[in-house]
């Protein structure tokens, strides 16, 4: 087995094609001689789709800023003029139930980076991700590995816009501008000796899935109130590059506000029905009025996702050689959770302009986690 191994490793392959061709590149070559290809080849696609899946939902699920932006006006007739109606600048991804007053309008910028470190609680970047192992049954450790690393980047900048079309009801679009970096190898290590196999890098850039958003105020007391709303993802993303989801999505809406003199708390819900799976997503949001121009914010999403799939290993005798078993990296359909939070600030920096800083980190292991998620954010209303 040796020999065949260092004969087929004396020149790596190469390939630089689209993100889901180097993806399934790099996860479905495998050198090692496990005596049943099919098996093999299942395996090996149910893996490379998996990683493909759960990469396409990070990207057509993209967190969209509040699309109420941070000021929220009313016109007071005592006054004859326009008031804010809030003193706190909401969270950040959690929908408000208030919404901008008629005929104002909010424009937003928001720019963030994710390298991804770990897919189903294993690592992506350090080579210890086995896609397939030969084991003497008794051993601790395998005496045939290959291994796949992944260096998966993403960074996406997305443009959104709001306007108040009555006092009761808003509408929004968004659309993220992504650009996805995938550098990837492949080695086997045959009792201590590694032996290259395969190497992989492929980028893309452009456009995102693209969201319109609708939100009706169902009651309003002050900055408290509950509302209703639907969100639709179109399939505006390059599928292949896994810039999108390559399907549209509708999600129906439920959101409520409650808000004091300086903490306000809001919450949202919805599913989503169609796109890659049918999706609970539901967020809450705790905001803090630390002065008139800033607000302290801390939040948590999450995301349920039906039968949509996650990594595991699966363990075979291998047909021809005695007391050997094989291990295979595959895919299995299984209903996941995952829950995200997040902190950072919101500040009025002047007039209309507000810049809001924030970092996620995910609370579960489930799916494609990065430590750390930096965003900043640009938002200018206008109008009143």
């Amino acid at each position: 087995m040796a020999a065949a191994v260092a004969g087929i490793c004396e020149r790596p392959a190469f390939a630089e094609q689209s993100v889901r061709e180097v993806l399934s590149f790099l996860v479905t070559n495998r050198s090692i001689a496990t005596g049943d290809f099919v098996r093999d080849e299942q395996a090996a696609a149910a893996t490379s789709d998996t990683i493909a899946r759960l990469l396409s939902i990070e990207l057509a699920t993209l967190p969209i800023a509040s699309s109420a932006g941070g000021f929220i006006y009313r016109f007071d007739s005592t006054l004859g003029t326009v008031v804010r109606l809030t003193d706190s600048f909401g969270p950040f991804f959690t929908e408000r139930s208030m919404t901008t007053a008629k005929s104002l309008s909010s424009f937003s910028i928001n720019y963030r980076t994710a390298t991804f470190d770990s897919i189903d609680g294993r690592k992506l970047r350090d080579g210890t991700l086995r896609s397939t192992a030969s084991i003497l049954r008794g051993d601790a450790e395998p005496f045939d590995v290959e291994t796949v690393s992944l260096r998966i980047r993403l960074d996406s900048m997305t443009i959104a816009s709001s306007f108040g079309v009555t006092d009761r009801l808003e509408v929004s679009a968004a659309l993220p501008i992504v650009r996805l970096t995938l550098q990837g190898e492949r080695i086997d290590t045959y009792r201590g000796e590694r032996f290259p196999q395969a190497t992989g890098t492929a980028s893309a850039s452009g456009v995102g899935d693209a969201v319109l958003r609708a939100k009706v105020n169902l009651v309003q007391r002050a900055g408290s109130g509950i509302a209703v709303g639907a969100e639709a993802r179109l399939p505006t993303g390059d599928e292949e590059q896994l810039l999108g989801a390559g399907r549209a999505s509708v999600k129906p809406r439920l959101l409520a506000s409650l808000e004091g003199a300086r903490i306000a708390l809001d919450g949202d819900v919805g599913y989503s029905f169609r796109g890659l799976a049918r999706t609970l997503d539901y967020s809450g949001g705790l905001s803090v009025v630390a002065t008139p121009r800033l607000t302290l914010i801390g939040e948590v999403y999450g995301r349920r996702l039906e039968g949509f799939g996650r990594l595991i290993e699966t363990t075979e005798p291998h047909p021809r050689l005695l007391d050997v078993d094989t291990i295979r990296l595959t895919g299995v359909a299984e209903t996941t959770n995952r829950l995200v939070a997040v902190a950072g600030f919101k500040w009025n920096v002047a007039s209309s302009w507000l810049v809001s800083v924030n970092v996620a980190r995910p609370l579960t292991r489930v799916g494609l986690n990065a430590h750390w998620v930096p965003a900043v954010t640009l938002d200018y209303s206008f109008g009143q």
